[in-house]
């Protein structure tokens, strides 16, 4: 994974920055936690596990950046109630905590009738089965490279449903793969199209 910048440091310079801190707990699940921090910079931090100290730090675009902030601005930076109350299945105990101008808020729920509060809760999760294509493409190049190829297709299909975000940083395995003789050619290929394909991309 890739490593985190010392915590004295990240703490130094996003202090004062609005964030959102989305945690979801689901035991028995895959992944049982999730934990996504959200700077307005755009700059993300994504970890399965509370004591990672090499969790996943990545970048958002603006326009995604402001579309999330948008949608925390709206639902009161979480300062209203968004569990819905309805008896339904246990789905995971999700937190959004914002961070920022003024005291932190945070609402936990397990399932809100909220229009905005599901918009925002989607792009977590896209931001969450973004990040494990990334771990699952990262796992085969470093110690399954017969199995990169059904990584690649596994990022495309997230790509073609429209929840891959962040694709760059994707680019540096792909760019690998490609120029290694130690995978497969049809693996390199893929590769390199994909990575072609996100080049060409509108940001």
């Amino acid at each position: 994974m890739k490593f985190l910048l010392p915590l004295l440091m990240a703490a130094s310079c996003w202090a004062d920055a609005p964030r959102i801190v989305f945690t979801k707990a689901f035991p028995g699940s895959t992944p049982a936690f999730v934990q996504i921090t959200l700077e307005r910079t755009g700059d993300a931090i994504y970890t399965e596990d509370p004591k990672d100290e090499n969790p996943l730090i990545f970048k958002l675009t603006e326009a995604d950046t402001t579309a999330i902030f948008d949608l925390a601005d709206r639902l009161d930076h979480f300062g209203k109630a968004l569990e819905s109350g309805l008896k339904v299945a246990f789905m995971g105990a999700k937190t959004f905590r914002y961070e920022g101008d003024g005291a932190p808020k945070e609402a936990k729920f397990n399932y809100s009738e909220d229009l905005e509060a599901k918009a925002i809760l989607d792009w977590f999760e896209r931001i969450s089965e973004t990040e494990r294509a990334y771990i699952d493409l990262e796992r085969a190049v470093r110690f399954d490279k017969l199995g990169t190829h059904d990584s690649i297709l596994r990022i495309e299909t997230v790509r073609n449903q429209k929840r891959l975000v962040a694709e760059q940083q994707f680019l540096p395995f792909l760019d690998r793969i490609t120029k290694s003789e130690a995978f497969m050619n049809i693996a390199r290929t893929r590769a390199a199209n994909l990575a072609d394909s996100i080049r060409a991309a509108k940001p």
